[in-house]
């Protein structure tokens, strides 16, 4: 089929997570260094287009919501090359607004025993 597992989107929001703390001059290792660990709890996605092998996407996050305990994020994956080239608008399979894909997740903010930890 050429198109990208189902389950490879769920690491690709991972390293966007990851990416988007590093912005903030904070990294996962910091944080788990200060005795907070960061859980998924929730994670949804909705697959729009397909994303092929050797697509470049970019995927844009941001931190929505969240209490002292949760912080909850979006994102949307953005076509932004196909086989090395701007996508075709006329191709069915590329979106209009370049978004493949759209999703969110909750994460919880716990203590090394597993309690929630602000």
């Amino acid at each position: 089929m050429g198109v990208a597992h189902h389950a490879s989107y769920v690491p690709w929001l991972e390293m966007a997570r990851t990416e988007l703390l590093r912005q903030s001059e904070i990294t996962y290792a910091q944080l788990e260094q200060a005795g907070v660990f960061l859980v998924v709890t929730k994670l949804e996605l909705r697959y729009r287009r397909p994303i092929r092998y050797d697509d470049l996407i970019e995927i844009r996050t941001r931190v929505v919501g969240g209490s002292r305990f949760k912080i909850r994020h979006e994102y949307e994956l953005h076509l932004v090359e196909r086989l090395g080239t701007t996508p075709d608008p006329n191709d069915p399979g590329v979106p209009a607004d370049g978004v493949c894909s759209t999703g969110s997740s909750e994460l919880a903010c716990v203590d090394r025993t597993g309690r929630p930890s602000p």
